[in-house]
């Protein structure tokens, strides 16, 4: 099966671009390199297109001849939108809305999409169900919501195969460190190896529902392969809820030392607590099994003692 992956440059997906080639699938990525790195992909057999998800003719070239695209193409980070409006929302929902068109040009082809919990924003009720009224605390979250509201329409209108995830905190190797809209785990980690402080926005009691990459790129590549669709949104995490101090005292225990906790101002946009109830995803993905944080932690860690060390690619 010939599968696009928009952003597939980048660090989810790079990692489902191994997950699709490993189970023999023909990959294609469109990625402008404005967020990912060419190096994530180095050595892999896949075809890659230098493009925009705001440019028909990439979007073209790179969907001649596929089956299915996931949309993960988008300017992520909460602080990022904060900072810049309109490149979020221009990447996030008009690139959306872009990608759906040629996929229906195309002859419909199936499309799952990387939405975000960060539409939950607001509301206060735990664990997140997609039931819940969004309440978008930032012009990211806002950029998601519109995202999938756009590929949920485009399956109603055009009865198209469409499946909108809500992504939860995803983390795992080749997640970069080095900038300043790092997530918040390849934050710690390199902090943690450089013996410098780790910084946390805010009091460090609030909770995450984080998976791990390799988890995500599993349900990625089942959804493809079995053409899933759902006319609602579908959380893609199981449940957890840690606090930032969790992953703090979880990472001490692996590194056999004391870390130091640098406390800034809470950051505007911030969700305080987030947690799914994930009994839709497990309808769909009935055989789906996380990799646990402890586990998923392990691992990243051991993959950026690799990168510093030399052995392997830095993202």
């Amino acid at each position: 099966m010939r599968i696009v992956v928009t952003g597939g440059a980048g660090f989810i997906g790079a990692n489902l671009c191994r997950t699709l080639l490993s189970a023999g699938h023909d990959v294609v990525v469109l990625d402008d390199l404005s967020t990912g790195s060419l190096a994530n992909l180095s050595g892999l057999p896949v075809r890659m297109v230098q493009g925009s998800v705001l440019s028909d003719e990439a979007l073209d070239d790179a969907c001649a001849g596929a089956a299915a695209v996931v949309h993960l193409a988008a300017l992520g980070s909460v602080p990022r939108s904060v900072a810049a409006p309109l490149p979020t929302l221009a990447a996030n929902a008009t690139g959306t809305a872009m990608v759906l068109e040629v996929a229906r040009r195309h002859g419909g082809l199936h499309v799952v999409l990387a939405g975000s919990s960060s539409v939950y924003g607001a509301n206060p009720t735990l664990p997140k169900h997609e039931g819940l009224q969004p309440q978008p605390m930032s012009p990211y979250a806002a950029s998601k919501l519109a995202a999938e509201s756009y590929a949920l329409s485009w399956g109603h209108t055009y009865r198209m195969p469409v499946l909108a995830f809500r992504f939860f905190n995803v983390f795992g190797p080749l997640q970069p460190a080095d900038h300043i809209y790092a997530a918040v785990i390849p934050r710690f980690l390199a902090a943690a190896l450089d013996g410098s402080p780790l910084t946390i926005y805010g009091d460090g009691l609030q909770s995450r529902d984080f998976t791990y990459v390799g988890t995500v790129a599993a349900v990625l590549r089942d959804a493809v392969e079995r053409t899933v669709t759902s006319d609602g949104p579908v959380n893609l995490a199981f449940g957890s809820r840690v606090t930032l101090l969790d992953v703090v005292s979880m990472l001490e225990g692996m590194l056999g030392t004391t870390l130091t906790v640098q406390h800034e101002p809470d950051r505007a946009g911030d969700v305080r607590h987030s947690q799914a109830m994930n009994e839709r995803l497990m309808g769909l993905f009935p055989e789906a099994c996380p990799v646990s944080l402890a586990e998923g932690l392990q691992a990243t860690l051991d993959w950026m003692r690799t990168v510093r060390s030399g052995e392997g690619a830095r993202p």
